[in-house]
């Protein structure tokens, strides 16, 4: 029985245990079989393997190596399939996608629906991998594609299956550049923090009432935002300075902060929190955390006292995407290695500006013009979509 030129697709599957790979390996390499490609995967104990071998011209008879793996299968607990199929020839090169599904529990209907769409569009699914560790929150679809492949009409569909499904769905290319990331730049108020400052600020001082009332104005495009910041700080007028240490101590981070930051430190990410909100607060929120930059509205004070204005430039769309774009230069980074995170209309020239933008728990008018949105309670599900793994992030 000779299989010249032939591939062997050998599929194993049963009870992992230690050595599987090397003892089936072993004989292979005994028999001098050529290995075209390999994969493993192990999910809840279960293994599957899978190795793809050609017969070499000099292999005069394939039946003795395939005897001894039935023999080391059966002796392993295994079960083993074969599989003849004509030496694969090399294909156009892919263009390769992943999917990230990110939910409180992902359902086999979200599922369904990502790998769905994927065929629908011509995209095949080559491996689906889990994220999340405990509860299934997370899974990752690796895609591959013929170049010029609609991946837009793609994302369009995943964006509706958010829509419909409850579940956050984030379409990127695969490769070196969604793996090298290397600033992340953040919101401070229902981002890094959930509070918002100002209104902790207005809260204390009584002007509540008064400050959402221009916040209003604002969303409904009544006032530029740089005209309501200056309305809304010049009700602070005669605050004590002691106020905005007070509204420091009692902000919460939001869930997985700690979690998303440490990992990124570790991994040697520059960090940096950009905030239309108050560096009188920002900064000791960068010292407490070990950020690297912090930028935000300068207060003035006079003998302990707000005046009511603010120094110098004040931290608008505009300026924060500037600012993005500054501190990647000084880092020497490239935008397109650059991370962006906020949730209101003032952030989205700097999602827009980063290689990877994500409106984070944002007003729907905002996930709508944003490239990726998350809406999940925890910040460092953002991991997820770097393609971080919560066995990975927890070693590290």
């Amino acid at each position: 029985m000779s299989h010249v030129h032939e591939a062997l697709l050998i599929t194993v599957t049963g009870p992992d245990k230690p050595g599987i790979t090397a003892e089936i390996a072993s004989l292979l390499a005994q028999g001098d079989m050529d290995l075209l490609d390999v994969e493993q995967v192990v999910v809840q104990g279960v293994l599957s393997l899978t190795f793809q071998v050609s017969f070499a011209e000099r292999t005069l008879d394939a039946k003795p190596v395939l005897k001894d793996l039935l023999w080391k299968a059966r002796e392993l607990g295994l079960h083993m399939n074969f599989e003849f199929a004509p030496t694969p020839q090399l294909r156009s090169p892919q263009q390769v996608w992943a999917v990230t599904l990110v939910s409180p529990a992902i359902s086999a209907a979200m599922l369904a629906g990502a790998a769905r769409a994927a065929a629908i569009r011509g995209f095949n699914i080559d491996r689906i991998g889990r994220l999340s560790s405990g509860r299934m929150s997370s899974i990752e679809l690796a895609l591959s594609s013929e170049p010029g492949a609609d991946a837009q009409g793609l994302k369009q569909d995943l964006l509706a299956l958010q829509a419909t499904l409850g579940c956050d769905v984030a379409l990127q290319r695969e490769g070196l550049t969604r793996r090298s990331k290397r600033l992340v730049v953040m919101d401070m108020d229902s981002v890094l923090v959930r509070q918002e400052v100002m209104e902790e600020l207005a809260r204390r001082y009584g002007v509540l009432e008064k400050v959402l009332a221009i916040t209003q104005r604002s969303k409904n495009g009544e006032l530029a935002f740089d005209d309501a910041l200056r309305e809304r700080v010049a009700l602070f007028r005669g605050a004590p300075v002691s106020m905005l240490t007070d509204v420091f101590d009692s902000l919460e981070l939001t869930p997985g902060a700690d979690q998303f930051i440490r990992v990124l430190k570790r991994l040697g990410y520059r960090l940096a929190v950009i905030s239309g909100g108050f560096i009188e607060v920002a900064e000791p929120i960068r010292e407490r955390l070990g950020l690297d930059y912090a930028f935000a509205n300068q207060l003035e004070a006079i003998d302990g006292k707000l005046t009511g204005k603010v120094v110098g430039p004040i931290v608008n769309r505009q300026r924060k995407a500037d600012l993005l774009e500054s501190i990647a230069q000084a880092e020497r980074i490239a935008l397109d290695q650059v991370i962006a995170i906020g949730d209101g209309a003032n952030d989205l020239d700097m999602l827009h500006r980063a290689g990877l933008g994500i409106a984070f728990n944002a007003r729907q008018t905002v996930q709508e013009q944003a490239n990726y949105a998350i809406n999940q309670r925890n910040l460092d599900a953002i991991l997820y979509l770097l393609g971080i793994a919560d066995t990975e992030a927890q070693t590290i």
